[in-house]
């Protein structure tokens, strides 16, 4: 196990860093052992497009990909290459403005009987999140640190203090939270991501398409008034 901190990530907070960029639209990143980017594709339904030479261009493709909708696109762009981490080799898959890896069944199946891991901002006023899955289980997730949930919601309490993290409260000051989570991250799967690393990755690029809602049924209408008169129906997709 490595031993980052949020100060080993640092870099991501510089203007002039790629990072800064997957900060800005919003981005998901998703390891996971033993997995190759073509398996990741094709377990998601992805549209293999080529490759990329770098971050640069994948990113000039995935602007160019979201110029082509008028509305919001349908479908975007993933990139993904293997890396060395704990255990052999990691597909790490990249997107902007997608969600590869807050995807459940997804991350179920990318994890069956070994690790993946994400996190993911989406942008401007971001939310962000972090997902540990095992065995195709989610063990850990959170928003904030001090909200978890999970299976295992705290058996990575310790680790989180190590790398910046405060599982009981708000971090120390100066505790970079983005960059506690990529510590966190590394802890989980061996990988050192590094502005280099994004920069100069030969990115396989796959079209995923968004993923489709689920059917329902019908919907519960349950409502208990100031006077503690409970209105109760349930309404068929027939009736609406």
């Amino acid at each position: 196990m490595t031993s980052a901190t949020a100060a080993d990530y640092g870099w991501i907070r510089s203007s002039s860093s790629l990072f800064a960029y997957a900060l800005e639209v919003g981005y998901t990143l998703t390891l996971a052992r033993g997995v190759s980017p073509s398996e990741v594709f094709r377990i998601v339904g992805a549209e293999p497009r080529g490759e990329c030479a770098g971050l640069d261009e994948f990113i000039r493709e995935q602007q160019e990909f979201s110029d082509e909708y008028e509305e919001w696109p349908e479908a975007f762009l993933a990139g993904a290459f293997t890396t060395r981490g704990e255990g052999g080799g990691w597909t790490l898959a990249l997107e902007f403005g997608g969600d590869l890896g807050t995807r459940p069944r997804l991350m179920e199946a990318l994890s069956a009987g070994t690790r993946a891991v994400s996190h993911s901002s989406n942008g401007g006023k971001p939310m962000d999140f972090f997902h540990w899955y095992e065995d195709g289980e989610l063990r850990t997730t959170f928003e904030w640190p001090a909200d978890r949930a999970g299976s295992t919601p705290d058996e990575l309490n310790g680790m989180m203090r190590e790398v910046g993290l405060n599982p009981t409260g708000d971090e120390a000051p100066g505790i970079d939270r983005k960059a506690a989570v990529l510590a966190l991250t590394e802890r989980l799967t061996g990988v050192r991501v590094t502005e280099e690393l994004l920069a100069e990755a030969e990115y396989q690029v796959a079209e995923v398409p968004e993923e489709p809602a689920e059917e329902w049924a019908g919907i519960t209408v349950d409502i208990t008034d100031a006077h503690g008169e409970r209105t109760y129906v349930d309404v068929d997709r027939t009736q609406l």
